[in-house]
């Protein structure tokens, strides 16, 4: 597909395309909602105006049940989310005065199951961290390495996610303070804990970076894209002798979380770290606490103590 197509495939058609453009203004103006999320939602609702030929806004029910038809090969995760993403947008044209109606309730609702995150072992980040001091031991120094340093202690050190990560000021994490505060998804203020190995870094790679340089991470005329984030840390998994399909800059944030939590993290504390809305997001990490209990149950349990075990002979016939 040629550029000019690609244009044309994000373009909603019909009456539709003002009425998009109207809910993802609001969506960032009052719901403070993300690029990512906007980004999310402007493809979905364009996709669905294209299956409809122009009348998602003016859909019925009937409209809506045959396009949750067509969803059916999809992902739950997929489908749950295009679902919501309608159900928002018709809420919002029936607030408006839009529409008299709100049929979002003709949308499917798979309730899609929350996978557990991928994880990484302590040994795992070991041996990153060792392919990196191998990097940063090599005569002459490559200064890229001291900045993939300063990124990888960073994202398993805080539990940054990768957008505000390489988005960061040169001067947002100071030597003698141990956080920063960041404003994360839905403009959300958070505290985020540097860790001393991260702030020496962050040093480090800083004095490789001019100070007119608005970036920490700099590259061109902006800052470092998630995309080469993503690059490095496959390249660096592959000299860890990791599988690089196991590691990614939101993988090492669970590995933050997780073992943060298996160590004795409280887990509001964690939450308010990984700037989470809802807590419920951050309970998928005590799957990790389960493993740790079983083996405690095992371990610790009176029943499993020999020395305490009472035989039970069986009852004379």
């Amino acid at each position: 597909m040629t550029p000019a197509a690609d244009d044309a495939a994000l373009t909603p058609p019909g009456n539709d395309t003002a009425l998009i453009e109207r809910f993802l203004e609001m969506m960032a103006a009052e719901a403070g909602a993300a690029p990512n999320t906007l980004a999310a939602y402007r493809t979905d609702l364009v996709l669905a105006s294209h299956m409809l030929e122009g009348r998602l806004a003016v859909a019925e029910a009937t409209d809506l049940a045959r396009l949750g038809e067509s969803w059916r090969d999809l992902a739950r995760a997929t489908v749950a989310r295009k679902a919501a993403a309608l159900r928002r947008f018709y809420a919002f044209l029936a607030d408006e005065g839009h529409r008299a109606d709100d049929p979002g309730s003709a949308l499917p609702r798979p309730g899609a199951v929350r996978s557990l995150p991928k994880v990484l072992s302590h040994e795992d980040v070991e041996r990153l961290f060792a392919a990196i001091a191998a990097r940063t031991e090599r005569v002459p120094l490559d200064p890229t390495d001291l900045r993939l340093s300063a990124l990888v202690e960073l994202l398993y050190g805080s539990g940054l996610r990768a957008t505000e990560l390489v988005s960061l000021p040169r001067n947002a994490i100071a030597p003698d303070r141990p956080y920063l505060i960041l404003r994360g998804k839905g403009g959300r203020e958070r505290l985020v804990p540097i860790s001393d190995r991260a702030r020496a870094a962050v040093a480090v790679w800083r004095g490789h970076v001019a100070s007119d340089r608005p970036w920490l991470f700099p590259s061109g005329r902006t800052h470092l894209s998630r995309v080469r984030l993503y690059q490095l840390l496959k390249a660096l998994a592959r000299e860890a002798g990791i599988p690089p399909e196991r590691v990614s800059p939101h993988v090492l944030r669970h590995a933050f979380a997780t073992h943060l939590l298996a160590g004795g993290a409280d887990l509001r504390a964690l939450q308010s770290m990984l700037g989470h809305a809802d807590i419920a997001t951050t309970e998928i990490y005590t799957h990790v606490d389960a493993s740790r209990l079983v083996e405690l149950v095992n371990a610790r349990h009176p029943l499993n103590d020999a020395s305490r075990r009472v035989d039970v002979k069986p009852r004379p016939a």
